[in-house]
């Protein structure tokens, strides 16, 4: 059995949370993108190169684009940037601004493929003559390739908007201030954990129109990107009903799609959160492209402007997180102390495939929900290896029947959850 079926197999055992899988995108769009979609991404951690090398053969003149290199990272790899169409309305598209956040550069892979493959689509053909589109897939290739959210600097760059520190981000503006888009798509990733509102639903898809300033007023640009937003909310919803959300709107004088707005670049943030189960987000990789396909066109045939703003408004605000990981009752044995009766919670690095675990609270968590639940009462929690069973320690973590930690159930490596061979969990 291979480590993905245990950790399903374990999940299913200890779990005492179901998440209701959605319903897949509907059928024209679901087998239009399959149809399009570029292989080889199927893991969601790689390296921008990578992606280029799949990419870029399919970028040519003849296929209607051009490909320039507009910086350098910090660490010197090249900042690309991929034009396509010749309509009079530009649209600034950027993905990856943090290196752990690729949902959309898959979705990106995909929808550039379909705009090469298919120049006789009506679709197609009405986005190429009513948009020029600009794209910066990986505009941090230096965190793409440890999957780090900063830059090689240590900074983020979606907050150097008005410092201009990093080369990346410099690089975005001054390609924002060429090309002066009317509209801009700011595609980022954000934890599983996220709750839909107050439910306990997961967010799949966040998304903002965000304030210009402090008071969140609105005025043109902004009602633009809400409609846009809104219109993408419409044609979610028959399928992520109660999974989308919206990001709380404070203004942040240093995030970059507060200050595009403020810029007058109409910009829509969007986030791709989580579906359990869908480990490497290939189900949010559809969702993501259908979402950027539908807010394309509403800007080219203009419906952007009649779509209702309820529809986004309504959206309920990312509710708090939950912790991916609880193992609630065990018998903990640390290293200074008599054992005692805690729970422990475990956030994942990656957290919809559980690896790379440390320990982020311990004591009574009684009324903490988390994504899993582990019901280990009248079990001992041990650390595995030598480890300190500490906070912000590497979760390797045993379960054991007896306080020797001679009789295990199950354990917890650092990485995915697997039960110990031979044990009944």
């Amino acid at each position: 059995m291979t480590r993905p079926m245990l950790l399903c197999c374990l999940l299913t055992a200890l779990s005492a949370l179901p998440f209701p899988a959605p319903a897949q995108a509907p059928g024209h769009w679901q087998a239009l993108h399959a149809g399009t979609r570029v292989a080889g991404l199927e893991s969601r951690v790689f390296r921008a190169e990578y992606w280029w090398q799949l990419t870029l053969p399919g970028l040519t003149a003849e296929r209607g684009f051009a490909v320039e290199q507009i910086g350098h990272s910090a660490q010197g790899r090249p900042l690309r940037h991929v034009q396509w169409g010749n309509g009079p309305t530009h649209v600034l598209l950027w993905s990856q601004m943090h290196g752990d956040e690729s949902t959309a550069t898959m979705a990106l892979a995909d929808l550039l493929a379909w705009l090469g493959d298919a120049p006789d689509d009506p679709r197609v053909q009405q986005l190429r003559q009513q948009l020029t589109l600009h794209v910066v897939p990986i505009l941090n290739p230096d965190g793409a390739a440890v999957f780090s959210r900063r830059n090689a600097q240590g900074i983020d760059i979606n907050r150097d908007a008005a410092a201009l520190a990093t080369p990346e981000a410099r690089a975005l503006k001054a390609l924002r201030d060429r090309v002066q888009p009317a509209f801009g798509f700011n595609l980022h990733d954000q934890r599983p954990g996220y709750r839909a509102g107050n439910s306990e639903l997961p967010t799949a898809i966040a998304l903002l129109a965000p304030p210009f300033n402090q008071a969140r007023d609105s005025n043109p640009v902004r009602e633009r990107a809400i409609g846009v937003a809104a219109h993408i909310s419409a044609t979610l919803r028959p399928e992520l009903e109660g999974r989308l959300a919206r990001w709380d709107d404070s203004f942040n004088p240093r995030a970059f799609g507060d200050l595009m707005q403020q810029w007058g670049t109409s910009t829509v943030l969007l986030e791709a959160g989580g579906i359990e189960g869908d480990a490497q987000k290939q189900q949010l990789r559809q969702y993501t492209w259908v979402a950027i396909v539908a807010g394309l066109q509403a800007i080219a045939d203009g419906s952007h402007a009649s779509a209702d703003p309820a529809s986004y408004h309504q959206l309920p605000e990312n509710g708090v997180v939950w912790p991916d990981l609880l193992i609630s009752g065990a018998t903990v044995h640390g290293d200074v102390s008599e054992p005692v009766q805690a729970d422990v919670v475990v956030n994942f690095r990656h957290p919809l495939s559980f690896e790379q675990g440390r320990i982020a609270d311990i004591g009574d968590l009684s009324s903490q929900p988390a994504r899993r639940r582990i019901n280990a009462r009248g079990l001992h929690l041990h650390a595995l290896d030598g480890a300190r069973l500490a906070i912000d320690g590497k979760a390797q973590l045993l379960l054991s029947r007896d306080a020797a930690g001679q009789e295990p159930v199950w354990h917890l490596d650092g990485d995915l959850l697997e039960p110990d061979p031979g044990a009944q969990p």
